[in-house]
């Protein structure tokens, strides 16, 4: 049960710091399980397949830029007692309209990705079954009820079950392609071979990289963590979340460097490339190992479906709210980011009306080829939200609307720095390779 704001369960007075324990994590778990989807892991797998071990340095100060973005998140929640989006609108009228914009764009194209991913691993399992369409129809409803119809406690139960299969399906393939730990060890040195500029910034940027760091401070107010004497917990969970990050990155580099590398094996782009990888698998190491990496996949990228139904729907209902408030710029403690907040946002209109935008328009592509107007609008969107997300907490977290005590350091500052330096690096490039 999640201690309340008067007394923890040992009966420890609210105000006092919270002792971090394992016991707490949750939050951070499930923004791991949401942040690394099927896309995420081939990249992955081509850049090791490509360059061997060489990026092995890359995974681990991505680890680190996505470790000190959730913080941020986490911590502007935690300090001020206010909404992300409470703090992005306090920054200008902009960031109401970039968000807005954003939001039912990227939810349309999004849903209908999240909803073909899923579908993959189960038509790849099931060949004589029904198509990829009718799978993708029956995960988007799963997604929904499930969503729907469950809170928080019961959903993160159900991410941790995902992101456990998902771990040990991983760290089980890596193994079975027996790594160099040498060369692993090598890969820990920076060196940028020719060509590999590109895939270097996508492992720093790309895994785990997503709307859902922003979900974060949302999803710790949902677990009953309401104040700063929560801090030290939060930041353990989070620790613990991008660890477990890093622990893929790694283990699907391997696969890459040991499994295709060496034989010159190409994949598809894509979520597809990781049906091709479990024919390598299959042809490799037999039958069994190829089922279970599909299982593997299939919890991966359901894991990121329902994590992005209940994690953007909040955010969206928070939008909404704040949006018919009026702007309080001098408000530094409000009822804006609690558990009650939480809940009574689960059963709004607007949380259960963006969670049908989710599901049911996006459908529709499943059909017809993106319109290409909209692949733009959701590239240079999408583009846009990384560099958006990290220098708005560079500004929120240096400025008054932000308790001295918790402001950022000259660490942090500098890892926000790197990583919005890092992600509009990226977001110009995404843009320049949008089909003009």
């Amino acid at each position: 049960m999640a201690e309340t704001s008067a007394t923890t369960e040992t009966g420890e007075p609210a105000s006092r710091p919270r002792r971090s324990s394992w016991k707490y994590i949750g939050p951070g778990i499930v923004v791991a399980a949401t942040g690394v989807g099927a896309g995420d892991l081939v990249a992955t797998l081509i850049a090791g397949s490509k360059f061997g071990y060489t990026l092995m340095w890359a995974a681990v100060i991505g680890c680190v830029v996505k470790i000190s973005l959730a913080e941020a998140a986490g911590r502007w929640h935690l300090a001020t007692g206010r909404t992300l989006f409470d703090g992005w609108r306090s920054i200008g009228a902009w960031t109401t309209v970039y968000f807005a914009i954003y939001v039912v764009v990227w939810g349309f194209i999004y849903g209908a990705t999240a909803m073909s991913s899923s579908a993959l691993p189960i038509v790849a399992l099931f060949p004589d079954g029904p198509g990829l369409k009718f799978w993708a129809i029956v995960t988007g409803l799963i997604g929904l009820a499930f969503v729907w119809f469950n809170r928080y406690a019961v959903f993160e139960k159900v991410m941790t079950v995902l992101i456990g299969i998902m771990f040990v399906v991983v760290v089980y393939v890596a193994a079975r392609v027996v790594p160099d730990v040498g060369a692993s060890f090598a890969g820990l040195v920076p060196v940028l071979p020719d060509g590999s500029l590109l895939y270097t910034l996508g492992l720093i940027g790309g895994v785990g990289g997503t709307i859902t760091m922003a979900a974060y401070g949302y999803w710790v107010n949902a677990k009953g963590w309401n104040n700063s004497s929560w801090m030290k917990v939060m930041r353990l969970d989070n620790r613990v979340a991008y660890i477990t990050t890093g622990i893929f990155v790694v283990a699907m580099l391997i696969v890459g460097a040991e499994l295709l590398h060496a034989s010159q094996i190409a994949l598809t782009s894509g979520d597809r490339g990781l049906i091709d990888l479990g024919k390598v698998l299959e042809d490799r190491f037999g039958a069994g190992t190829a089922k279970l990496f599909l299982v593997g996949f299939f919890a991966t990228s359901f894991s990121s479906l329902i994590g992005v139904w209940h994690g953007v729907s909040l955010m969206f209902a928070d939008f909404v709210e704040r949006f018919r408030a009026p702007v309080d710029p001098a408000a530094t403690e409000k009822e804006h980011a609690g558990p009650a907040a939480v809940d009574r946002q689960q059963r709004s209109l607007p949380f259960r009306a963006y969670l049908l935008w989710l599901t049911f328009p996006p459908m529709t592509l499943l059909w017809l080829d993106e319109p290409f107007g909209l692949v733009i609008a959701y590239g240079v969107l999408g583009a846009f939200f990384m560099p958006f997300l990290a220098l708005t907490l560079l500004w929120l977290l240096n400025s008054s609307r932000t308790p001295q005590e918790w402001r950022n350091g000259w660490l942090s500052n500098g890892l926000l720095a790197l990583a919005g330096l890092l992600f509009v690096v990226l977001c110009v490039q995404q843009v320049r390779e949008l089909p003009w």
